[in-house]
């Protein structure tokens, strides 16, 4: 009596195993794993019977069996405040882009802006067992930073950079830029225009847009140009649409301003709408300013002056100094914390 061949076993999901492959192909489970995680170990001819064989079955290796044997999940918590700002995609390009040749894959977290919404994702992304952390600024609670000095794998903050002696009980590795010194820039550039009525307008108001509002109040200070009556600050989410009528709140309170930095560009290109169908003319009667020099900016009429930040390449950054870190297996960034600091540029165009 001849035996019937015994069908290789599915996985409970109904997916194809390594073992179907190595049915298929003619070899062991064994070679099945280091053809696809280590090719160069196998003869071509091998390496391509296993391949074809995954194909044909649709194999898709399980992250789950590949962390068991590695302690490694391949994967990053990448935790940003928003998937609507297109600050926060461009960072996220540079990010994916620099993590996925190496093999690793984001776990995006949103929390909205909130630190205690920024915790209960963090504690969720880490139940999956990361091998690194990016996190966005540096407004924590102290339950995060608890969780933070009790991690032995990398963690990189983005889009700030911690000050000097600042949670020394928890070494921080920073890319980004200074906030505080961009706006100075800002309120500089304007008081160099000869303006004198110099006004702001700002929403969101997380800690990076109140960094870029203080660094803008101290130019002008500087300049001796301050007036605090002429700043509106609203805690909603910017868009071209709140720009356009805040920029016409603040000239009805205030008519005599001559300037004006908007805290974003979504802000700043409504308020140029909003300009131009009020009749008012920019710059001649009205000189506008805004930040991040997003897509449009240089396309606005006339081109808006803003700030230039370096969103993908901070992800980019941030990526290589984690993959440094996961591929040492060492918490070496707690022993000599990098601070990274990528700058930024004033884009002076026609609205200024």
């Amino acid at each position: 009596m001849t035996a019937t061949p015994r069908k290789p076993r599915s996985s409970r999901s109904g997916r194809a195993t390594m073992a179907d492959v190595a049915a298929a192909a003619g070899v062991s489970a064994m070679t099945v794993s280091r053809a696809l995680r280590r090719p160069d170990t196998v003869s071509e001819e091998v390496r391509a019977r296993v391949e074809e064989a995954s194909r044909r079955l649709g194999f898709v290796p399980s992250r789950v069996a590949s962390a068991l044997a590695s302690a490694r999940t391949m994967t990053v918590a990448v935790l940003i405040p928003s998937l609507t700002n297109a600050v926060f995609i461009d960072l996220l390009a540079g990010v994916q882009e620099t993590l996925s040749p190496q093999g690793y894959q984001p776990l995006i977290g949103i929390t909205g802006y909130g630190p205690e919404a920024e915790e209960r994702v963090l504690r969720t992304q880490l139940a999956h067992d990361p091998d690194g952390v990016i996190l966005s600024g540096l407004d924590h609670t102290p339950g995060t930073w608890e969780l933070l000095r009790g991690l032995t794998i990398p963690v990189v903050h983005t889009m700030d950079l911690m000050a000097e002696g600042a949670h020394d009980d928890c070494p921080v590795q920073t890319v980004g830029f200074s906030q505080f010194e961009a706006g100075y820039a800002v309120g500089a550039h304007l008081a160099a225009r000869g303006r004198r009525r110099i006004g702001l307008i700002a929403g969101q108001l997380d800690p990076r847009t109140r960094q870029r509002c203080d660094g803008w109040r101290q130019a002008l200070r500087d300049a001796g140009r301050h007036d605090p009556a002429l700043e509106l600050m609203v805690p909603d989410a910017t868009s071209v649409a709140l720009g356009a009528e805040l920029l016409e709140r603040a000239l009805a309170t205030h008519p005599d301003t001559d300037a004006l930095f908007l805290c974003n560009d979504d802000l700043a290109q409504g308020a140029l709408f909003q300009c131009a169908r009020l009749g008012i003319p920019v710059p001649e009667r009205l000189a506008v300013a805004g930040f991040n020099d997003l897509a449009g900016a240089a396309w606005t009429v006339p081109p808006l002056t803003t700030v230039a930040t370096p969103r993908r390449a901070i992800g980019v950054e941030a990526a290589r100094l984690l993959i440094a870190g996961m591929a040492d297996r060492t918490p070496k960034d707690r022993e000599n914390p990098r601070r990274v600091d990528l700058g930024f540029r004033l884009m002076v165009r026609e609205t200024t």
